[in-house]
């Protein structure tokens, strides 16, 4: 199939179809509400915070950096944004991650995919908390080491210009992965093999990674990107990425 992008906001579109299923939305409920209480709190720490970051990195004085505040204004509130979502991102999906992984399972069984057996049971689903956990914080470690890096760019004059956008693609491309954990983990695929997939598939998995972290800022339906993004990495997975071999 064509590295598409276009194909990956497709997936994200059948996600957000799918989870509104009758045999699905029982498993949606709890990374749901995970989901809203998270989010809940991370907007909260954000708004109070705003004017303070604002001040610290464009202050309101003399210097040559106010007269850009006006303009570079929507930028960092985009960034803060993108940072807020981005955190939530990955303390919603470490506690979640059990639930979103059998919310993957039930997905590609209504695709008509394979499900292991005792799968969905909560003998299973209590099984698969610490590799889940696991898989979690390796994808914090990968998130971190490369969002430090890009976060040290704000605080540096001029580059803090292009920061926000260089954020933005790297948002892009670590939901892709972030979600697209879980089906192919549920298939014993290790990070890095998961990687080299979604590597292969590359433009397809920012596009939807991007088109995961538009639906994060629409309101109220912000509250069901997250088990959304779990069904549409499931088609994803299904439709392009299990055929693809991990061969680099």
């Amino acid at each position: 199939m064509a590295n598409n992008p276009l194909s990956g906001v497709g997936y994200l579109l059948r996600g957000l179809s799918l989870i509104s299923k009758p045999g699905l939305r029982r498993f949606v409920l709890i990374p749901l509400l995970i989901n809203i209480l998270v989010f809940s709190l991370l907007v909260g720490i954000g708004i109070s915070q705003f004017d303070l970051l604002m001040d610290h990195f464009l202050p309101a004085d003399d210097s040559w950096l106010s007269y850009l505040r006006w303009l570079l204004w929507p930028i960092f509130a985009l960034a803060l944004l993108l940072i807020i979502f981005y955190t939530f991102t990955v303390i919603a999906n470490l506690i979640a991650a059990p639930f979103n992984g059998l919310l993957a399972e039930k997905v590609e069984l209504y695709l008509g995919g394979r499900l292991q057996e005792e799968s969905g049971s909560i003998k299973q689903v209590m099984k698969d908390i610490l590799p889940a956990l696991f898989s979690e914080l390796r994808k914090i470690l990968y998130f971190l080491l490369r969002a430090i890096p890009l976060l040290i760019l704000f605080a540096i004059p001029v580059l803090n210009i292009v920061a926000p956008f260089l954020w933005l693609a790297f948002g892009a491309w670590f939901l892709s992965i972030e979600y697209g954990d879980y089906p192919m983990g549920n298939h014993s695929l290790l990070f890095k093999d998961q990687h080299k997939r979604l590597k292969k598939a590359r433009f397809t998995a920012m596009a939807f990674g991007g088109s995961v972290t538009l639906l994060m800022m629409v309101p109220i339906l912000n509250f069901v990107a997250m088990p959304a993004a779990v069904a549409g990495a499931t088609v994803f997975w299904k439709e392009r990425l299990e055929s693809t071999g991990g061969d680099a």
